[in-house]
């Protein structure tokens, strides 16, 4: 006798399926569903409203219908669903803003449901699809190597189960059921390009050359080989050249300009999170070699060279005080972030075992900006020196000096970039904080 399936419950593990009720996704969460109910698993289909179509609305009450259907016929599944806010930005491309849109509310939305999986119903065809588009574009190995079978991001796995499937056998399992789903008439708009590709390159491709579609999947997979191939010697080569978060620029500049821009570009996806452009890649590897600070923007971020090393900022983090800064009052009473009228930025406060400030003489404190004169001493049996001096001894770029001066009375307090003046640090053992300015746009 057969075991009959184990019916899932509120506690049982949970898969999620990004479904927007086309042909292909429809098919993924019908065929996720009959899996799960085998295995006791629940089933959430993941559903975003982008609030770009009339006919949106419809589509909600579709898969609201379609799901209470399959529930009723005993399949695990249920329906979540937002709208996205907002609309795209002047200039900004209407598929990235859907797109980045998607991906974040479906990454919410199965968190909330407790899905740590995340099932796409990208095909092979969309995997050649994006081969080629990504070759218009000059991509690297990086975009050749298109859409990963599966990727961790954001504590959720995302798997595309049926990337080396064919299109026509989606369309054969959804005949085979007599599965009804919708048609996105946005699919027909030759303004966007990858709908300029499906309907107008890729059929002439296909038919001049039958096995296209095959063979540029298999590139893409080619393509992410030599990725992951590229990743691991940019490791290596980062360990060597990596001090803290800095990388040392002789130790760049020493490489082979091709491994260089590989260094730099694998460097600079950890600090920023997203991919740098060709165009800084190649002007770094020209530049990068000097004495002399320099500074290079990188979308939201800054790259400093300073005293050997490459630095990357988040961009505003050296910039200068406010031109209305003036001295003011300060009362730190706790631990926290204080932000200061007239400054760009704010006062970290954090408890310290040592070589920190006691919370009592942080309790009527002024703010100022430089004046010119000040001395700081940076140990306890040291000699107070010029701001300048210290600065340089300490290697403090420019860009990280701007900010205020903590005082107490006559006696100087804390300097951005140093930080507590030792002829002011508690005794050891006694409750102490130390004091940080993170200037606007570095927090």
């Amino acid at each position: 006798m057969a075991a009959s399936p184990t019916p899932p419950n509120a506690d049982s593990p949970c898969v999620a399926v990004a479904t927007s009720g086309g042909r292909d996704s429809t098919a993924l969460l019908h065929a996720t569903a009959h899996a799960a109910q085998v295995q006791g698993l629940r089933v959430v289909a993941l559903h975003v409203h982008h609030g770009l179509q009339t006919v949106a609305d419809a589509w909600v009450e579709n898969l609201q219908a379609q799901c209470r259907e399959w529930a009723s016929q005993g399949l695990p599944v249920e329906l979540r669903w937002c709208r996205l806010e907002g609309r795209p930005a002047r200039g900004e491309s209407v598929e990235a803003w859907a797109r980045n849109g998607r991906y974040a509310a479906l990454a919410r939305m199965a968190g909330e449901a407790g899905a740590h999986i995340v099932l796409l119903a990208h095909h092979r065809r969309d995997q050649a699809e994006t081969f080629v588009l990504q070759a218009l574009r000059g991509g690297g190995a990086a975009g050749l190597a298109s859409m990963p079978r599966e990727a961790w991001r954001d504590g959720i796995c995302w798997v595309r189960p049926w990337l080396q499937l064919s299109r026509e056998a989606i369309e054969a399992y959804v005949d085979a059921h007599g599965l009804v789903f919708v048609e996105d008439p946005s699919n027909e708009d030759h303004g966007f390009a990858r709908n300029r590709l499906r309907h107008q390159v890729m059929p002439a491709l296909s038919a001049a050359f039958p096995e296209a579609e095959q063979s540029l999947a298999a590139a893409a997979r080619q393509a992410q080989q030599a990725r992951e191939c590229l990743a691991a010697l940019a490791d290596i080569d980062l360990q060597r050249a990596v001090q803290d978060d800095k990388l040392r620029i002789g130790d760049v500049t020493a490489l082979p300009p091709a491994r260089q821009v590989n260094l730099l570009r694998h460097w600079l996806w950890q600090r920023c999170g997203r991919g740098a452009s060709e165009t800084l890649l190649q002007r770094l590897v020209r530049e990068l070699p000097g004495e002399p600070p320099a500074s290079w923007p990188a979308g939201e971020h800054v790259l400093h060279r300073y005293r050997g090393l490459l630095r990357c900022e988040a961009a505003g983090q050296g910039t200068e005080m406010a031109a209305d800064a003036s001295p003011c009052a300060v009362s730190l009473p706790e631990p926290g972030r204080y932000r200061l009228e007239g400054w760009p930025g704010w006062l970290e406060v954090t408890p310290v075992s040592g070589r920190g400030v006691s919370p009592r003489q942080l309790q009527n404190c002024l703010a100022q900006p430089r004046q010119g004169g000040e001395q700081f001493q940076l140990k306890p049996r040291g000699i107070p020196r010029s701001l300048k001096k210290q600065y340089q001894a300490e290697g403090v770029p420019a860009w990280r000096r701007s900010g205020p001066l903590l005082w107490l009375g006559s006696d100087l307090l804390f300097v951005p970039g140093l930080g507590i003046d030792a002829r002011q640090w508690a005794p050891n053992g006694e409750v102490q904080w130390a004091l940080e300015w993170v200037a606007d746009g570095a927090g």
